[in-house]
């Protein structure tokens, strides 16, 4: 019998660092715009794998510790409830999430690289909480400082998935100094990267680390004063 041979390990210096996403993965997603079908899809599936998921992967992996482990979205479309039924996604994106149910988010498109941090999309339970802290006299004023702040570096805050209520909820004064922002369902902060020589550098990844520590105050307001939700739904 021939002596086992131990596997090899790969030499530091041969392992693929993220190098920024280059023209094809661009390339990719606008040819995707045109042409969302199959055959697109099977035709360009090699590109993808490389360019695109590939590429991300790399990117994921090289981020610090402390935002692992990423969850990849799947490219595929939940169509069963939509008039749009393109089968496939135009973006390839990425999330993790803190203990205190805030999430760091990035994906790729033809328009670039797009990043965000905070909540997204709350329960009721959630919104509720949301309300008392925006509206309490001492964690209210705190997170207007902390969207100020961010604002103040080009970045955007804003409400998330579900469209703002039209008028103050219901409970709350409507002349309180803090009437808008009740009015919101969630909140969360983001950044779009659309420069290509930032996109297909590694300079792209610092961005996104550079913008999602500017963003960290929030999401740590966030975590501490809404939560995760405690509602359980049935499948």
């Amino acid at each position: 019998m021939a002596p086992r041979m131990a596997p090899r390990i790969q030499p530091e210096a041969d392992k693929p660092e993220f190098r920024g996403f280059d023209a094809a993965a661009l390339d990719f997603f606008e040819g995707l715009e045109a042409d969302n079908s199959r055959s697109f899809w099977l035709d360009s599936k090699s590109t993808y794998d490389e360019h695109v998921r590939g590429a991300m992967a790399l990117m994921l992996a090289s981020f610090p510790d402390s935002y692992q482990p990423f969850k990849v979205f799947r490219p595929n479309r939940d169509v069963r409830f939509s008039k749009d039924k393109s089968p496939y996604k135009t973006v390839h994106g990425a999330a993790s999430e803190t203990d205190g149910g805030s999430v760091f988010y990035t994906h790729l498109s033809a328009a670039g690289v797009f990043a965000a941090s905070g909540m997204y999309s709350l329960e009721t339970d959630q919104v509720a909480r949301l309300r008392s802290a925006v509206a309490d006299d001492s964690t209210g004023p705190e997170v207007e400082r902390i969207i100020a702040a961010i604002t103040k570096k080009g970045a955007r805050v804003g409400h998330g998935m579900s469209e703002p209520l039209k008028t103050t909820p219901r409970g709350f004064p409507s002349d309180h100094p803090r009437h808008e922002l009740l009015r919101w369902k969630a909140l969360i902060a983001s950044v779009e990267i659309t420069d290509e020589s930032v996109v297909t550098s590694v300079k792209v990844r610092d961005q996104i680390l550079a913008f999602w520590k500017l963003a960290s105050p929030l999401s740590a307001w966030l975590d501490r004063n809404v939560g995760p939700s405690t509602i359980v739904r049935e499948r």
